[in-house]
């Protein structure tokens, strides 16, 4: 089969206004986000001087997300996702407020500076099921990939100027400057929700005068074998194979212990993400995105194994970006083939354990690969891990013959999956 390499799809873009509101938004949210991060970082190494005290960023981040995008799936499935998100921005925003305020007022209280960023936190968990659902509804069934890797390119962009444009502000003009930002950005992405139409769910059961979401989710999930097998490939992927701990032990048995090239390492793989993301044109009109996933999934395990291994910095580094490249080809199939195949009554509680999955799966997984490595040794520790995803993820594809043969929707359909009542027979509550 010829394959014809294609740049950045951008129809979604050209195509529909709202999406191009939410894209600029959540663009200007993602930069101001990654802006913070080393500013919060920053800042709370200032006040304890301590890696225990860094380590509970860690816990203001991870356990609001967690707990919150679950509760926040289900408010997507009852209420206008439009309101939601608006809701929660504004709350992102008076946290960014709040973060600003206590630079300037020269806070010395940790407890302090981690409250707000696990409100802020919050808001942003709140949010993200009812925010992953709007490409689906602002865009035709060919183009939601499209519109997932626009998205993902600019979140990669943010990760590798936000941190630089973090250092500037906070070397110049101290941390208030860098929260000051944060809060503008997070501003621009209010002003682009405010614009965007409404986004109430489909299929929702009228009770009493007020809309309930319809019972199940998780059992809906679990009985169907294309979204099942999509968590499944994903979990397994990062659960068993995510380097970013290992990074300092590799690099002090490899190359001296370099911060420059540590710093590489992260570099490797935003620019291996980048480069998939320009040229994603090539994979998002493919309609097989089952099958992508599960061969970038593969390619995600294989490349990391290389990496324990590798020897010279160049091949290390290489295996860095086609790891890189090929988690960014994941996560854009999958969220797409989540939402096209989910029906609307229910895609706010399944893209919260997209969610959940996608936020615990790499915290386990670098913790699964540091526990590995204590034990025997960092090469070991990735090498068993991206082998051992490798076969998993073919095992999914194994048993999961309707993921392999996955299409996503024709140009000509919207992104609708069964309606509530097939999906209510599916997952065991038919009447």
């Amino acid at each position: 089969m010829r394959v014809r390499i294609r740049l950045l799809d951008t129809r979604p873009l050209h195509g529909s206004r709202a999406f191009r509101d939410l894209w600029i938004g959540t663009s200007a949210s993602q930069l101001g986000g990654q802006i913070a991060n080393v500013a919060v970082l920053a800042q709370v190494w200032d006040l304890t001087g301590s890696p225990v005290g860094t380590g509970a960023i860690g816990l203001a981040t991870g356990l609001p997300m967690v707990l919150f995008g679950l509760i926040g799936g289900t408010l997507a499935d009852a209420v206008d996702r439009r309101a939601v998100v608006r809701v929660t921005t504004a709350g992102q925003v008076l946290a960014a407020a709040g973060l600003c305020t206590q630079a300037l007022a020269d806070n010395r209280s940790v407890l302090l500076l981690l409250a707000l960023v696990a409100v802020g936190t919050s808001c942003s968990a709140l949010g993200a099921p009812a925010r992953r659902t709007f490409p689906v509804r602002l865009l035709p069934g060919d183009q939601v990939a499209a519109g997932l890797a626009l998205t993902n390119v600019s979140f990669q962009a943010a990760m590798l100027a936000g941190p630089a444009m973090a250092g500037l502000l906070i070397a110049r003009w101290g941390f208030p400057a860098a929260y000051a930002v944060q809060a503008m950005a997070t501003a621009v992405s209010m002003l682009a929700v405010i614009r965007l139409p409404a986004v109430r769910p489909e299929g929702t059961v009228a009770a009493g005068g007020r809309r309930r979401p319809e019972r199940g989710g998780w059992r809906f999930v679990l009985r169907r074998p294309t979204l099942w097998g999509s968590m499944a490939t994903d979990l397994s992927a990062t659960l068993l194979a995510m380097p970013i701990a290992l990074f300092p032990l590799v690099n002090e048995i490899r190359f001296g212990g370099d911060p420059r090239t540590l710093g590489l390492f992260l570099s490797a793989v935003a620019v291996g993400g980048i480069t998939a993301g320009l040229l994603s044109g090539t994979v998002t009109r493919w309609r097989r995105g089952g099958l992508v996933q599960l061969c970038a999934a593969g390619v995600w395990g294989l490349a990391l194994a290389c990496f324990g291994l590798a020897g010279p910095l160049w091949l290390a580094l290489g295996c860095l970006a086609v790891a890189g490249a090929a988690d960014t080809v994941s996560v854009v199939t999958r969220g797409a083939l989540v939402q096209c195949e989910t029906p609307d009554a229910y895609r706010g509680r399944v893209s919260s354990m997209e969610h959940v999955i996608g936020v615990a799966g790499p915290e386990l997984g670098n913790f699964r690969g540091g526990l590995l490595a204590s034990a025997t040794s960092a090469p070991f520790s990735l090498a068993l891990g991206g082998l051992s995803a490798v076969l998993v993820v073919a095992a999914v594809a194994a048993v999961n013959a309707p993921l392999r043969a996955y299409r996503t929707p024709p140009a000509a359909a919207k992104a609708t999956a069964p309606d509530v009542a097939a999906v209510q027979a599916a997952a065991g509550q038919g009447s």
